[in-house]
């Protein structure tokens, strides 16, 4: 496919609005007068839709042990972050449906660091969801926690830290739920972790957090008298009136790239972890706000990759999940073409592709048969001129640069919105009962990321609630007004975009356009909204769904 076809046929997907004509909006918060009485997170409701879900009886026992690490992640590259009993990613978690996890959080981080475990994508009970203060208290350093709940979803999921920024570090891990039925035929499977790193290496997360929100009206840009006539990937005209922005034209000896590499304003303030210029199409515009040094596919650098071994002419499965903070990736195996069979764990109409768009969040499963010889699964970082790179190796072969970039990155992409639910597990068409307006807001000016104007406030988590009741049809209309693609994630259930629009937990929304979803009330409790760009949701692009008692 051309590029021009190639690209309106992208934008045409990405951009889908969901269901045809829309109703009227209700009030996306509690309202005026006295807030609503919620369900709690071990309250009855909850205990109820647990003892519904169908359980083997089996138990899964172990222990995450969380806690610092020295990590090794190939070709002379050594890491100094935090991950689950000394390895990144984590060891897979395998289950069958119905199967009950019993995970116990041992917490040995240091300077007393909180921490949790949130179980991404898993529609469980309320009280074990992870997510501090709204489901419990967060885990006290030196303390242990069991969480335990029925995984009766098959699909391919993970879990990772709901404290602060702790999601780009080292502690997250795959979680796989087998399906007993399975209907799908292959010969093996092969999970891959993607994941942009910085911990340990040029800084450390709550480092580039503290950087990053001080926003652009936050750089000191004295005037140089040079002209660059760019502001990168971070859209001037959009933010938020930017008092003192006109010495942007000293930008110019900012590095424009994806590098790791110091850059400055135009006084020579360092900019250690802000990235300008990372430009996407399929992202609507700017891609991203951080740089990392490295790209990694199952915690490893691409000169020195993770190598999977197989037979010509075997069917493999690969499981793909976005562990990332940041950054979207834009994954292909060279010389290969890749079945998409689900994404965030449910299946849809299988779909032939060149190559795939992966969100922060987002998981997606695919069917390859593999020719003979040494191919790279490359995984773009998109907007950032980087790549992570894996080998597949059937022959023989020498191995092909760690800078290498198949075709097929510039073939047939596949994004969400141009899937659709396979039958079984399509919502029935059904008038929504509750319809919110979800307005993502803010800009990178004041780093004000917000969902309807109002910044999610973790010392009162349950103010403002976007309600719904047990039983009810709700729609979530996203309304993107930021100049940024933000990858939403709902807790506890899995919504529909559109009507006939794949299952998913987590979804890009472009920025200026709306995507529809739907879901059903189904999993009481109280639940988080956000964006899973990790600094975005830590200021304050987050909000709560809670069910009314």
């Amino acid at each position: 496919m051309n590029s021009i076809n190639r690209r309106s046929v992208l934008l045409a997907g990405l951009g889908v609005a969901g269901a045809g004509a829309l109703a009227a909006c209700s009030a996306s918060g509690s309202g005026s007068g006295s807030a609503p009485a919620l369900v709690e997170p071990s309250g009855s409701a909850v205990a109820a839709a647990e003892k519904k879900r169908t359980s083997t009886g089996k138990v899964h026992s172990l222990t995450l042990t969380a806690a610092p690490a020295t990590l090794d992640l190939g070709g002379g590259v050594t890491a100094k972050s935090w991950a689950f009993s000394g390895r990144t990613p984590g060891k897979e978690l395998r289950v069958s449906a119905g199967d009950t996890v019993a995970a116990e959080l041992s917490n040995q981080l240091p300077n007393k660091t909180t921490t949790s475990i949130h179980w991404h994508g898993i529609a469980l009970r309320n009280d074990m969801d992870g997510v501090p203060p709204v489901t419990r208290t967060a885990v006290r350093a030196g303390a242990n926690f069991t969480y335990r709940f029925i995984a009766d979803a098959p699909g391919t999921y993970f879990f990772h830290p709901h404290v602060g920024v702790q999601l780009d570090r080292g502690l997250y891990a795959p979680l796989i739920v087998e399906d007993p039925r399975e209907p799908l035929a292959y010969d093996d499977e092969w999970v891959i972790v993607l994941d942009d790193w910085v911990d340990g290496v040029t800084g450390t997360p709550d480092e580039v957090f503290a950087e990053v929100k001080q926003g652009m009206n936050g750089m000191h840009t004295g005037g140089s008298g040079s002209s660059s006539g760019s502001s990168g990937g971070h859209d001037m005209g959009g933010m938020d009136g930017m008092d003192g922005m006109d010495g942007m034209d000293g930008m110019d000896g900012m590095d424009m790239g994806g590098g790791s590499s110091p850059s400055a304003s135009g006084d020579g303030m360092p900019m250690k972890f802000m990235l300008m210029g990372a430009e996407s199409d399929l992202l609507g515009g700017d891609a991203g706000d951080v740089k990392y040094p490295y790209h990694l596919i199952n915690g490893r650098v691409p000169a020195d990759p993770d190598v999977y071994e197989g037979k010509p002419g075997k069917r493999i499965r690969l499981r793909i999940i976005n562990a990332g903070g940041d950054t979207a990736y834009r994954v292909a195996l060279g010389g290969h073409k890749l079945t998409i069979t689900h994404t965030d764990g449910f299946p849809v109409d299988h779909q032939r592709v060149d190559a795939l768009l992966v969100g922060m969040g987002e998981r997606y499963d695919v069917l390859v048969t593999l020719a003979d010889g040494v191919f790279p699964l490359v995984a773009l970082a998109e907007g950032k001129n980087a790549t992570g790179m894996a080998l597949v190796r059937t022959g023989s072969g020498r191995a092909p640069k760690a800078t290498v970039r198949p075709k097929e990155l510039n073939g047939m992409i596949m994004t969400a919105s141009q899937l659709r639910a396979a039958d079984d597990v399509r919502l029935p068409s059904k008038k929504a009962d509750r319809v919110h307006r979800i307005e993502l807001t803010g800009g990178m000016a004041k780093y004000n990321w917000a969902i309807n104007g109002r910044a999610y406030d973790m010392r009162n988590p349950t103010a403002a609630p976007i309600t719904v009741e047990e039983g009810q049809r709700v729609r979530l209309d996203f309304v993107n007004s930021t100049q940024m693609w933000h990858p939403m994630h709902l807790h506890g259930h899995t919504y529909q975009l559109g009507q006939a629009g794949p299952r998913k937990d987590t979804a890009i929304v472009l920025p200026k356009k709306k995507l529809s979803v739907v879901f059903d009330a189904d999993n009481p409790g109280q639940w988080m909204l956000h964006c899973h760009n990790a600094y975005h949701g830590e200021a304050g692009m987050m909000a709560l769904v809670a069910y009314r008692a």
